[in-house]
This record gives structure tokens, C-alpha cells and sequence, in this order.
């Protein structure tokens, strides 16, 4: 899919501020500083839409950006190491939660994870919580031009088996700095709308 027109549209933190409509959404998921804003900003082919921080959990709201006048994007906070304190940590839970379990314009959920290391121990209880409640996922493993070519499948095989992923899943290598993977997730994505 080739993006002629992308731009952030709301961030939003209960389900009355989503936008309207019927466009499809996917939504991204993955721990603080995986590398989601440098995911969005490669496919849609701009700098600096998503803004890239060296602070983890900066995202702390539901950013929808519209591509095309055709989908959105959902940017959700980030999991993981973000210094912020427990109750704050469990409204995000709680907006993500409810975002990703009741909006009807949801596809799938991008989970994006480090190719370079196995899936931590959130990304697997975000992968099982998207099992779970039946909804489709999509696996990012990002990184990879910080791999030698010849150790993807072994770096996937280690991905899959700690997701103890579904076939019925995708998964795609990805590289932000490349472009490796772009047409494949864009494909992935359009049979998904």
C-alpha cells in the first residue's frame, strides 16, 4: 500500500473520544522503546509522524493516526520498564484493555517485539490476552538489520517458541532502518481489512 496522506487525528483515553466511523484500525502493541513510532513513521514512509523518544513511556494516551482517508493506526502506551508509578501503570492497562477488547473497528493488534531477544515476559502475556479474547495478531520482529541474516530463523524459531505462537498468526521480519519487511506487512495488513 503506498501512503499518500497520514496524520494524527486524536489522542484519546475512554471510548467517547475515539473517532467515528467504520475505518478499520490496527492497533500497535509492544514494551516501551521497541521501536512502534519508528514501525508507523517506516510504513507510512515520514520522518517524524510518531514521535520517537529516548524516554521510555512517552505514549500515555490511544494516538490514532488516519492513513489514505482509509484506516488507522492506534498507537497504545508501551509495557515494560517505563518509570511510572503502579496506579498510573493500571489505567493504561485498563484503557488498553478496554480499547482492544471492545471496538469493533479493531482488525488485529500489531505486536511488535525485538528480534535480538527473545519475547519478554509482557509480550507474551500481551500475546496470550490477544488469544484469549480471539483477536487477531500480527507479529513485528523488528530489528533484524542488527542481526547477521544468516541467525533470523534461528532468532525466529526462538520468537515463536517463546510466544508459543499460533500458525494461524503472522509473523514478519522487520527493519525500520531498511525497510525490510514493509510490503510484507502491508500485504498481511490488507487481507486483514
Amino acid at each position: 500500500m503506498k501512503i499518500t496522506s497520514s496524520e494524527i487525528v486524536i489522542s484519546a483515553v475512554k471510548p467517547e473520544q475515539y473517532p467515528e466511523g467504520d475505518l478499520p484500525e490496527f492497533a500497535l502493541a509492544g514494551r516501551s522503546n521497541v521501536g512502534k513510532s519508528s514501525f508507523i513513521n517506516k510504513m507510512i514512509n515520514r520522518k517524524a509522524l510518531a514521535r520517537i523518544s529516548s524516554k521510555p513511556g512517552k505514549t500515555q494516551t490511544l494516538n490514532f493516526y488516519i492513513l489514505n482517508e482509509a484506516l488507522h493506526f492506534v498507537d497504545v502506551p508501551g509495557y515494560g520498564y517505563a518509570k511510572v508509578s503502579k496506579s498510573e501503570r493500571e489505567a493504561w492497562g485498563k484503557m488498553i484493555e478496554t480499547y482492544i477488547t471492545t471496538r469493533e473497528q479493531l482488525r488485529a493488534v500489531i505486536l511488535i517485539v525485538d528480534l535480538r531477544h527473545p519475547p519478554s515476559s509482557d509480550d507474551v502475556m500481551m500475546y496470550n490476552f490477544l488469544k484469549y479474547h480471539e483477536i487477531p495478531c500480527v507479529v513485528i520482529a523488528t530489528k533484524a538489520d542488527k542481526i547477521p541474516k544468516g541467525k533470523w530463523q534461528k532468532h525466529l524459531k526462538i520468537t515463536k517458541e517463546t510466544l508459543d505462537f499460533d500458525p494461524n498468526d503472522d509473523i514478519v521480519l522487520f527493519s525500520s532502518e531498511t525497510g525490510l519487511g514493509k510490503e510484507e506487512a502491508w500485504k498481511v495488513l490488507e487481507s486483514k481489512m
